[in-house]
């Protein structure tokens, strides 16, 4: 029987709003996604690629303030015990339902000895599920003031999918481990993998069962990733209309970007920095034998004071950098304007350290450096190697992409590297723990890889992780980051000022962690 003519205008009508707001979101940066496994990488392209895909308990809104995700209530039983309620009806992408199992089962992972997510879930001993919509957490050794700030990048995974997908535990990525969820994604995020092409395209769909539908702000239906290295293709992708949005513009190609797209820039919440290995008794990497150049404290002052700081500002960063001398950015809890005030630069004095240390013009040194990951990380190092050469030593430069990198400096296998850190929970305690505490047991020390250890910092840390009294534990903070700043045990370099290129008709919020937030963005 044939439909009346009527009856198909009117069903047609009312397809093409449906069909007029799907909105693909193509984007690019220079390097691609390193894995899908949301507990292996902790890296921020790697994070904001996995939080597409995966939820956590809570979220972050556009300020910064913790909202409902997965748990929709939350409240601290004894200051070692919170107990989370969690949504009704959450389903996974293959329709599965989303139970206290899984959050169970995700934060075991997240703290099994492959993950680097450890710092998540820092100062968890136990997950219990009570029924099947609670969840109560606790934390050792007493109250973990951070707890809820580490949860939003904290993703939940389906206990069931992993066990049969043999994905227990988190990819060992630093052991160049393959895995199925590696490669593969499946939570209850706002998107759904749908196609992984290594180092080519990554493709998602919108999730039209996810909990967050109703409230969505953005209208994005299909997101795809295309890593693009080099930095002119990367703006003539953007001029041309191949790609809507560039993560990592090139900055010297702002000012005419700023001319023809829409470029919206901050400061981020990333610090860059040079960390030596300060413990071995020789260094892999050195003409050095016998001894190591860098647990001499007068070497690392001479590495830090050789640097001019205002010149790489200046002519590398084209203005787009706030030198610094602390290993957390102004945003983060426990910064102040004395802790980021640099040694000044003093080439006569780096010289003199390097005579008296006994290494006038005869030290020779590798610096790894990562050639695809921070904003013009390897013409930073190029720099700093030219300034290292006035001062009398020689650096031999050894960049990579960060696939490479990351592995080859997780497991300890450098003397000298650049690296970034962000810190998602906008706390000091996430950079003290991972980066400057000693080696030990959980996140301690889980990406401090030049061996850094002063006692009195450790146990400085150790007090900060679980002190309440805000002044007091801020305090300790201050006491820890200048301890390290006069032992000079990383060489901090600058605070990262992060522009994002798109097309006029996209419209994104910027945000200090450098994660676009796709179900927020709209497109015109």
């Amino acid at each position: 029987m044939r439909r009346p003519l009527l009856a198909v205008v009117l069903a047609a009508a009312l397809l093409l709003p449906t069909l007029g707001s799907a909105k693909t979101f193509k984007w690019t940066s220079q390097g691609d996604i390193l894995t899908l496994d949301p507990h292996s990488q902790n890296e921020g392209l790697n994070i904001v690629a996995n939080l597409w895909v995966y939820d956590g308990l809570l979220r972050y809104n556009e300020k910064f303030e913790l909202t409902p995700a997965l748990a929709t209530a939350w409240e601290q039983v004894t200051p070692t015990l919170w107990r989370f309620k969690l949504r009704e009806g959450v389903k996974f992408h293959d329709g599965s339902a989303f139970t206290a199992d899984d959050v169970v089962f995700s934060i075991n992972r997240a703290l099994a000895p492959s993950s680097q997510f450890k710092s998540y879930a820092a100062g968890i001993t136990k997950v219990t599920a009570l029924d099947p919509l609670t969840v109560e957490i606790a934390t050792e050794g007493g109250p973990n003031p951070v707890l809820l700030r580490q949860l939003p990048t904290l993703a939940m995974m389906s206990k069931a999918w992993s066990e049969k997908n043999n994905v227990m535990t988190p990819q060992d990525f630093n052991k160049k481990e393959e895995s199925f969820a590696a490669r593969n994604a499946m939570g209850t995020g706002p998107y759904m993998l749908k196609s992984r092409e290594v180092d080519i395209k990554t493709v998602y769909a919108e999730n039209a069962n996810w909990w967050g539908k109703p409230t969505k702000k953005g209208n994005v239906t299909e997101i795809v990733y295309t890593p693009i290295k080099q930095n002119a293709t990367r703006t003539a992708a953007l001029l041309s209309g191949e790609v809507d949005f560039v993560l990592d513009p090139a900055v010297q190609d702002l000012d005419r970007l700023r001319q023809q797209v829409k470029v919206l820039d901050g400061n981020e919440q990333r610090t860059i920095y040079i960390a030596m290995d300060v413990a071995s008794p020789e260094l892999k990497y050195s003409n050095i034998k016998g001894k190591n150049p860098f647990a001499d404290v007068r070497v690392r002052e001479a590495l830090y004071l050789s640097i001019d700081i205002e010149t790489i500002k200046k002519a590398v960063m084209r203005g787009l950098s706030l030198p610094t001398g602390t290993m957390i950015a102004p945003q983060v809890n426990g910064w102040t304007p004395e802790l980021g005030k640099r040694v000044p630069y003093d080439l006569n004095k780096a010289r003199a350290l390097l005579k008296e240390a006994g290494y006038e013009n005869n030290l020779e040194f590798t610096l790894d450096c990562p050639n695809n990951r921070y904003i013009n990380d390897e013409a930073i190092c190029q720099a700093v190697v030219a300034m290292w050469a006035k001062a009398g030593m020689k650096a031999k430069l050894n960049a990579m992409p960060r696939a490479t990198f990351f592995p080859k400096v997780g497991s300890n296998d450098t003397s000298i590297y650049l690296f970034g850190w962000g810190v998602p929970t906008f706390d000091a305690f996430y950079s003290l723990e991972a980066l400057i505490h000693s080696k030990g047991a959980g996140a301690f020390g889980s990406f401090n890889y030049g061996n850094y250890s002063n006692p009195k910092v450790d146990k400085l840390i150790d007090a900060i992780q679980t002190e309440v009294d805000a002044a007091k534990r801020t305090a300790m903070i201050h006491e820890a980051l200048n301890i390290v700043k006069s032992d000079f045990g990383m060489i901090p370099l600058h605070d990262q000022i992060i522009p994002w290129a798109m097309k006029k008709n996209v419209n994104a919020i910027h945000r200090a962690d450098n994660r676009p937030v796709v179900d927020w963005i709209t497109i015109d």
